[in-house]
């Protein structure tokens, strides 16, 4: 009777505590958002995604339809691949294993690898911070970088002796390079499916990188703009002119000294387009030279007209030049005030934040030959040089062995009239220094702020100096026009970095930006290029350029500064910080933007068309009208599943004992009978 007693106060606290153990996984799982957290691990990453041009496609994409799921294991260990798998590589064996596939793949008949071309079916870069230590360089794109656009004929010529070329290659198959995070994460998971390799479960990643001109079967720019499945690459330049120009004056008299730096990069994994060196390190300089030179009062008295130039698209062929120099042609409204027969010297500033080397900071002149005015070009710049001799800073003619100017905004200047006066100022002379060129790893890391500031100090100065064509100047002149450090450091840590990134001071000082890490991919045009654009359609970088130049370039108003939040009344003003409440401010300043896409194309009854190409246009005929695919979301996550062939024994398992429990449920059931008849 006692334990009879015990055993229902047993029976209530085993349930209270079933109960108590369930009801604290409910209150930790309050929804399916918390159970889908706790199932799927959601992985950081960057994706190479679906470009696409007039002679087909490049980058990376799911194969069909549908998301693609497949076991982790680390590239070392796939040799023999037996099973669909997302391989986990580390950098430098990415190049290997992508040339690997396309060798495959163009002879997919003969090779004997056909079961790696077929199961590998996802990649996984891992990242960190000694990859860079480890790599001699890496560099996705050619040896020749666009050398269709050159002005020369030595388009076989090695400018990046470190390019691949694998990011213009097409790949059947997603590629994400992982955050550090996500990289220890996931080498965790792959070590874990290595121990098991049989067991019955196994970890998988889970690709969504379905891209729309795949789902609709169209593989080139003009049958994807048709079919609305991309958008094509592009944005917005900007310019701006100091002092500013008089737009009442129905004609502008004065030379024009062009001061050019861009402001996009590209990269095999589309959001880690840094580009520190190339080109962002002539950004910042060119942004330094502007509010070094904004501090000089008089310009209205000199004899030339300076106009800053930052393109976007230059790594796409040379979008934003090329469609400059239309617009110009067609003296659009966005240009309005310039005049391309007053353009006196192009000067470019490219890569120059690699110039510094044991304290000497070194820079290359590349021209475009000989003239009057490259040769008062550099004089100035050896007369700042002068100048500067405290700065150690050295200014030096490039190899005449040289087949031409290196890639660069002024070859479409170039190609556009071969009588161009230009000098392009680089970091290197032969070939790229940058052993990282359009590569994810052309960080902050890969550049030096000394050699940003002397190269910003160097065209400050020479700009001076051919604006006022005084050969007699005072060196006290001179002396004045100082590049601020503090400023330049700033910028980096703006553009280069997610700490501060566009969330510094100095961003949200002229914009609300959208995003807190900068990338500077191109992007795509969305809607109707305006000279006059919705600004919610213009990036982060080029919005924050047009207000810095806007406010550098600016002279002061006779009346009080009138507010402002979108447009001001008179023509020779602009609106600056118009995104922050309450703070906008008319100002007189020559600041523009113009957009930047293929000359090739043309917007109309909201449709992109493909224009044939101009006999006029010689880039025209190798445009290659660049166009990025549509999508509707790209994600990367890992989970764990049953091995299939334990799911097929369990189901062989449970049919065999069904069909041995029916069996004996007949013995038993005859036993039984037999039995009951002899009772």
């Amino acid at each position: 009777m006692k334990a009879m007693a015990v055993r229902p106060l047993l029976l209530f606290f085993f349930f209270a505590q079933v109960r108590l153990s369930f009801s604290g996984e409910l209150s930790s799982m309050e929804s399916i958002p918390d159970l889908q957290e706790s199932m799927y691990m959601v992985v950081d990453g960057y994706p190479c995604v679906r470009l696409l041009n007039l002679s087909g496609k490049i980058g990376c994409s799911n194969p069909g339809r549908e998301k693609v799921v497949a076991s982790i294991r680390r590239f070392r260990n796939a040799n023999d691949l037996t099973q669909l798998t997302a391989v986990l590589v580390s950098l430098d064996e990415l190049q290997d294993l992508l040339h690997r596939y396309r060798s495959i793949h163009i002879c997919f008949r003969i090779s004997n690898d056909v079961s790696f071309h077929k199961n590998i079916v996802g990649v996984l870069v891992e990242s960190g911070a000694e990859i860079r230590d480890k790599l001699k360089g890496f560099s996705p794109t050619q040896k020749f970088p666009q050398a269709e656009f050159a002005p020369y004929p030595s388009i076989n010529y090695e400018w990046n002796s470190m390019g691949s070329g694998i990011m213009l290659k097409a790949y059947d198959f997603p590629v994400f390079l992982l955050s550090e995070s996500s990289t220890s994460m996931l080498q965790e998971v792959a070590d874990k499916n290595e121990k098991v390799m049989n067991g019955y479960t196994t970890s998988v990643a889970e690709f969504d990188l379905v891209m729309q001109t795949t789902k609709a079967g169209t593989h080139d720019s003009e049958s994807c703009l048709k079919e609305q499945t991309c958008l094509p690459l592009g944005g917005y330049s900007v310019w701006s002119s100091l002092p500013p120009i008089n737009m009442s004056l129905s004609y502008q008299s004065k030379p024009i000294i062009l001061l050019v730096a861009s402001m996009d990069s590209a990269s095999f994994f589309r959001d880690k387009s840094l580009g520190a060196d190339s080109p962002i390190s002539g950004l910042l300089s060119l942004l330094a030279a502007v509010d070094a030179l904004s501090r000089v009062d008089g310009w209205n008295d000199l004899n030339k007209q300076l106009v800053f130039l930052v393109l976007t698209g230059e790594a796409w062929g040379y979008l934003g030049s090329r469609r400059f120099l239309h617009e110009l042609d067609m003296q659009s409204d966005g240009v309005s005030g310039l005049n391309s027969s007053l353009i006196e010297m192009v000067l470019e500033i490219g890569s120059v934040g690699k110039g510094s080397s044991q304290g000497v900071k070194t820079f290359f002149t590349h021209t475009t030959g000989v003239s009057s005015a490259v040769n008062d070009a550099l004089d100035a710049l050896k007369r700042a040089q002068d100048s500067l001799k405290s700065e150690n800073i050295e200014v030096l003619s490039s190899n005449s062995s040289n087949p031409g100017i290196p890639p660069s905004s002024l070859m479409a200047f170039l190609k556009k009239n071969s009588l161009t006066s230009g000098i392009v100022l680089e970091d290197f002379d032969t070939a790229f220094t940058n052993k990282f060129y359009h590569s994810h790893l052309d960080d902050m890391a890969n550049i030096n702020s000394s050699a940003v500031v002397a190269a910003a100090s160097l065209i400050a100065r020479s700009l001076y100096i051919l604006a006022s064509d005084n050969n007699d100047m005072h060196s006290s002149v001179l002396g004045a026009i100082n590049v601020n450090t503090s400023l330049v450091e700033e910028l980096m840590g703006c553009l280069l970095s997610c700490k501060p990134g566009l969330s510094c001071e100095m961003v949200k000082n002229y914009i609300a930006p959208a995003n807190v890490c900068p990338s500077h991919y191109v992007g795509v045009v969305i809607g109707e290029p305006s000279f006059k654009p919705y600004l919610g359609y213009v990036d982060d970088v080029s919005r924050f350029v047009w207000n810095f130049l806007a406010d550098r370039t600016s002279t002061p108003k006779e009346n009080a500064s009138s507010s402002c939040s979108k447009d001001c009344t008179n023509e020779d003003e602009v609106c600056i910080r118009a995104e922050i409440n309450g703070k906008g401010v008319c100002v007189i300043s020559t600041t523009r933007y113009v957009p930047a896409y293929s000359t090739r194309l043309m917007f109309e009854s909201g449709i992109w068309n493909v224009l044939p190409p101009n006999s006029s246009d010689s880039m025209g005929s190798v445009d290659p009208v660049w166009t990025e695919s549509n999508w509707n979301t790209i994600g990367l996550r890992v989970y764990t599943i049953q091995n299939g062939a334990y799911d097929h024994f369990i189901l062989i398992g449970g049919i065999t004992v069904t069909i041995l429990a029916y069996f004996m449920i007949a013995l038993a059931r005859s036993l039984i009978t037999k039995a009951l008849k002899r009772d």
